[in-house]
């Protein structure tokens, strides 16, 4: 399990599951034998994309950002197509600190796409019950209503067993919301209408959480956005924001989906200068 000490926060990377994606699609119009050389791809042209909660305490709460991949969500023909060969460890890992989900207080979504969402939920006695059943869920109001009235491409991504269930516990906002002291999440919009990304400030230490408007390390490029965007040029401008600021900021950046690194830093070239590595 890694972890990342950012000022009196520690970060624990939970085992989520994985997606093995189409390695064009996650990264769009940009060239394979450009982004090839940024992040390794198979035979088959997919990515390893973990799908790892990161868990932390914090003003006496235990928090979760994302909710991993679930378990017996997905038929065998959705796992062959998204690539999953592993799912959600979470109880088990929760186990060494002697919790379990009944535990968790806040769940802080970005977005509620299904390799983010199937965490939330699961099948007892044949009916779908929170996951979490004692937290706050945080998601943007833009999206908690389109994952429940999602349109014709959408619909692909946002799954009613995701969200049946926990329907009074999900807390929405407009643009912003300070969830806890100095921890933000902001509305960008871009890879999904409703989508958000996390702002950490912990007095000098800063973290920024960009979700899937930079998946991976790999995704630093602004231009470098995903096919699944569904406001691409929303995207775009985003990045250049938010990645900006965090790196003249000396920021960290943390990654619910790289398989390479869980947080990096940058310079203001670009370059990984400091890093957490996932350990294979």
């Amino acid at each position: 399990m890694e972890t990342l000490q950012f000022g009196e926060v520690k970060l624990h990377w939970l085992n989520g599951g994985v997606t093995n994606m189409d390695g064009g699609a996650m990264f769009g119009v940009v060239p394979k034998p450009l982004w090839s050389k940024k992040y390794p791809v198979n035979e088959k042209n997919q990515i390893e994309l973990r799908t790892d909660p990161i868990f932390f305490q914090y003003e006496g709460k235990n928090i979760l950002i994302e909710s991993g991949m679930g378990n017996d969500k997905l038929s065998d023909k959705q796992k062959r197509n998204y690539g999953v060969n592993e799912e959600s460890h979470i109880d088990s890992e929760l186990a060494e600190f002697n919790l379990t989900t009944d535990d968790i207080d806040l769940v802080l979504m970005t977005h509620m796409h299904f390799d983010h969402a199937c965490g939330l939920t699961k099948m007892q006695d044949d009916r779908l019950v929170s996951t979490f059943k004692n937290a706050k869920i945080y998601t943007s109001e833009i999206e908690w209503n389109e994952m429940r009235n999602p349109n014709i491409r959408s619909k692909n991504t946002y799954w009613e067993l995701n969200w049946k269930g926990i329907e009074d516990q999900v807390k929405t906002y407009k643009d912003r919301i300070e969830v806890l002291p100095g921890l933000h999440m902001i509305h960008t919009g871009g890879h999904s209408d409703g989508h958000s990304i996390l702002y950490f400030e912990l007095g000098e230490y800063k973290l920024f959480h960009m979700a899937d408007l930079m998946p991976t390390h790999a995704h630093k490029n602004p231009l470098w956005v995903l096919a699944y965007d569904d406001y691409p040029i929303t995207s775009i401008g985003e990045k250049q924001e938010w990645i900006g600021k965090g790196m003249a900021e000396n920021a960290w950046f943390t990654f619910y989906h790289d398989a390479i690194y869980r947080a990096v830093k940058f310079n203001d070239e670009g370059e990984i200068i400091d890093a957490v590595k996932r350990e294979k």
